[in-house]
């Protein structure tokens, strides 16, 4: 889904994928809909903290922070990937990269969730240190090469902005990325950004194939504009668009940008604990899913109406 007037346990936590989300564990700063250049903006905490890195399921490892998920898919013919996060997270998952037993090197190709400085802000020191390829939905492209300056709503805040990347590919909602013997489906689920992407991929565990989401951010964040935004006049309809894309999508384990999402921290105490892998939880992506749209129709409403009284 960036920045902090923090709303801990705010009843509008639905507003979150870059920043504040309703699955309670993760917060999210927030931005206004105006230029706030001045506005003083200062990472989550947990955005930095360290946290285990870990298999998840089949060929996908953690290798992000407690609060930004980061992404490791092992191929045959080399590493995926998804999400370079801050500037300051390389180090990081570089790291978590290395205490798995793989070599960040590996890397060749770098894919995110979406234009956020949460989540794209190290790719060009990703891109310098791996010489990975850098795949990046349309909509996205270009607030990834000005490092979010033409972003549509925190481009004026330079608090927002980070290193630019260029981008060697170029996607479009409904292709394909293959390397060794993966596949990733790349979705596009605007709304958050132009150039959201939800990810969707197979994996084999214990003799079963398995359909993972990686879900980019369905959250509408505090300041964001759904009715007559002048920067972004389809903002709503991407998000109706998106949320009808996730509920088409066959669901096993469910993953996203930030680990609050599904509840990752729980999760990973079960996968510690032994027992049936807890990632696998189709039920949990529907929940989700559907408590997450009713937050952006709630918003919608209430938007609407306030522009009606006017």
């Amino acid at each position: 889904m960036l920045f902090r007037l923090i709303l801990f346990g705010s009843a509008l936590a639905f507003a979150s994928g870059l920043f504040v989300q309703a699955n309670p564990a993760q917060t999210k700063p927030a931005l206004s809909n105006a230029p706030q250049a001045s506005a003083p903006l200062t990472d989550a905490p947990d955005w930095s903290e360290p946290f285990p890195p870990h298999r998840m399921i089949g060929n996908i490892y953690y290798v992000g922070s407690r609060g930004l998920a980061s992404y490791l898919i092992t191929t045959s013919a080399g590493d995926i990937l998804i999400n370079s996060n801050l500037k300051t997270s390389v180090p990081l998952i570089l790291e978590s990269v290395d205490k798995l037993g793989f070599h960040f090197s590996d890397v060749k190709i770098l894919l995110i969730s979406h234009a956020h400085f949460d989540h794209d802000a190290g790719s060009a020191e990703v891109k310098k240190l791996t010489g990975a390829k850098y795949l990046v939905m349309d909509g996205d492209v270009g607030v990834v090469e000005s490092g979010g300056k033409s972003d549509f709503q925190y481009g004026d805040n330079p608090a927002a902005q980070y290193p630019a990347a260029k981008v060697d590919r170029v996607l479009h909602d409904g292709d394909e990325v293959k390397l060794g013997d993966t596949v990733l489906t790349a979705h596009k689920t605007a709304g958050h950004t132009r150039g959201c992407t939800t990810w969707s991929l197979k994996v084999r565990e214990g003799g079963k194939t398995y359909d993972v989401v990686i879900v980019g951010s369905p959250n509408v964040n505090p300041g964001y504009k759904l009715v007559n935004n002048e920067r972004y006049p389809s903002i709503a309809d991407d998000y109706a668009h998106g949320f009808r894309v996730l509920k088409s999508l066959n669901c096993d384990v469910f993953l996203g940008a930030h680990g609050g999402y599904y509840d990752m921290e729980a999760k990973y105490a079960k996968l510690s604990a032994g027992g049936p892998n807890p990632y696998i939880d189709p039920d949990g992506y529907k929940s989700y899913v559907g408590e997450r749209e009713q937050a952006f129709l709630s918003e919608l409403q209430k938007q609407t109406a306030a522009v009606k009284k006017q």
